[in-house]
């Protein structure tokens, strides 16, 4: 099976980062911040910011939602990474605004970024444990439990 959801989620994170990096350069046309200067205005300051911590993020979120997504489902690793998506979406205008305003969207990316990771770890120590144990985990506990 193609992983058709986790590459459309790719692709709208890369149009989301895309989004922001385009928000600094309005960013910095707008208040007179010239690169490669950092800094400037509060205003300014706040979406360069936004923008740097997403962007210093992505790559955690684009291997988690891979990871998770291969080795332990990837219907649930994509609508995990749509809320975080969402999450980073909102984390950013949050930003933007006042700094205060981070903090909330950034505790569920975190969270939400948590989940992929502790997925990641399952599906690979399941995948692990059945190529190389040879022991099925997972039809073991569906066993135990009487799922089959």
């Amino acid at each position: 099976m193609e992983p058709v959801f986790l590459g459309a989620v790719t692709i709208l994170a890369l149009l989301e980062q895309a989004y922001f990096s385009l928000q600094v350069i309005y960013a910095r046309r707008k208040y007179s911040v010239s690169p490669p200067s950092t800094t400037g205005p509060a205003e300014f300051n706040r979406v360069y910011r936004a923008q740097a911590n997403c962007s210093e993020y992505f790559p955690l979120f684009i291997t988690a939602l891979w990871t998770s997504g291969i080795f332990f489902s990837e219907g649930v690793s994509s609508l995990c990474g749509l809320l975080y998506l969402y999450g980073r979406l909102q984390y950013f205008w949050g930003y933007a605004s006042a700094a205060q305003g981070r903090l909330a969207p950034l505790y569920f990316c975190a969270n939400v970024l948590w989940a992929l990771i502790g997925c990641s770890a399952l599906g690979v120590f399941l995948s692990f444990s059945k190529i190389y144990l040879d022991v099925d985990v997972r039809q073991t506990a569906s066993a135990a439990l009487g799922l089959h």
